[in-house]
């Protein structure tokens, strides 16, 4: 599970010298070890030790098998769905990873992670069964390595999914002192009767904007040329912490608030604001006869995005197709369910406002956008 590592294969046939690489004509002094060439595996069965007690927390009781095998082993349950769908995604964090190797700070990283696959199988109403993850560097680092994949836990454990496998590659020269890569895989499950695909939407229906902790982990390319450009100091004083703090906020994972939703309220569509901000998400999953109306007086906005349109003289256009702007994720439905749905997703600590609109929307008569924000 955990130790595969991957080396560049040498070639001493004669050809040219690559760097990196022995000359044909020489021979080493002593014999070499995988070691001697930049692969420690000794890490890396530490690394499986430490993490196992993390990644038993996420365990369910459909995993059949554990860490160490070539696969992982998940049973759906007979007789729990009659038309069961599996949803698959993958995804990254972006460059909010740089920013978190720049600040030394690794604990939540794993959380956004987990944050943008699951929440995004989780926009057709799928629950979160596993996660797998992915972790690459050139030189394993067992402490980071151990606070990245113990956040991914944490973050399985938000979304109630098992942690069931992943691969630590260890690749000398690919990556530079102190640098790591990271991506996510999760797989969900729907009844197939219950798939929420955006056919129900209609004109009239309310868009419910469900709050963000902060940027999530989109737009952090544009955040540290801001940064860059503008001098911060990522530890100065910000709201109740730091500058860095704000910036550095774990994705919310909406899946317990949502799943619980769901089993009371009809949803007839709904958008994970991730790349592409608000102006490109929720449009997304509105049919092509209709358009949305976003009111943005009508959620408090947070202060690190007046900060950010501040500090980078950015334009408001370009920061809600940036930024989600304080809207993480939207629902949308019926009017006469606001006031329930706002009260369920309350009772997981979370604040939600009606944004907006669908609207009607006809291309050959109309000059506007389908997507129109005042």
């Amino acid at each position: 599970m955990r130790i595969c590592t991957i080396m560049r294969t040498e070639n001493f046939n004669g050809n040219p010298m690559i760097p990196g690489f022995f000359p044909s004509s020489s021979k080493p002094r002593r014999p070499l070890s995988y070691k001697d060439a930049g692969v420690d595996i000794d890490a890396g069965h530490a690394l499986v030790e430490r993490i196992k007690p993390a990644v038993a927390r996420t365990r369910r009781p459909e995993v059949l098998s554990g860490l160490g095998g070539f696969g992982a082993l998940f049973a759906i349950p007979p007789g729990k769905y009659k038309e069961a769908v599996l949803v698959s995604g993958t995804d990254g964090v972006g460059t909010k990873l740089k920013l978190a190797q720049t600040l030394n700070r690794h604990a939540s990283i794993g959380i956004d992670l987990v944050a943008m696959c699951v929440n995004d199988v989780l926009v057709q109403g799928a629950e979160p069964l596993f996660f797998l993850d992915y972790f690459a560097t050139g030189k394993l680092d067992v402490d980071i390595a151990a606070t990245v994949i113990e956040g991914i836990a944490k973050g399985c454990e938000l979304a109630g999914c098992a942690l069931v496998g992943g691969e630590t590659a260890e690749m000398p020269d690919m990556y530079g002192p102190g640098e790591y890569d990271l991506a996510g895989f999760t797989v969900g499950v729907v009844e197939r009767a219950n798939i929420i695909d955006g056919s129900l939407i209609k004109a009239g229906q309310t868009l419910l904007g469900i709050e963000s902790s902060g940027p999530h982990s989109n737009g952090y390319s544009l955040i540290r040329k801001v940064l860059s450009i503008n001098g911060s100091d990522p530890n100065a004083p910000f709201g109740d912490g730091t500058l860095s703090d704000a910036l550095m906020q774990p994705t919310i994972i909406y899946v317990k608030a949502i799943t619980d939703l769901l089993q009371h309220i009809n949803v007839a569509g709904m958008a994970h604001i991730t790349g592409g901000g608000l102006t490109e998400n929720i449009i997304r999953v509105v049919p092509a006869d209709l358009a949305i109306h976003v009111r943005t007086s009508l959620w408090p906005r947070p202060a690190i995005f007046q900060w950010l349109k501040s500090a980078g003289d950015i334009a408001e256009a370009e920061l809600l197709r940036t930024f989600n702007c304080g809207i993480g994720f939207v629902l949308i439905l019926d009017a006469e369910h606001i006031d329930a749905a706002q009260t369920r997703l309350a009772t997981h600590g979370l604040k939600s406002w009606a944004i907006g609109e669908v609207q009607a929307f006809d291309a050959d008569v109309s000059n506007t956008t389908r997507v129109r924000f005042d």
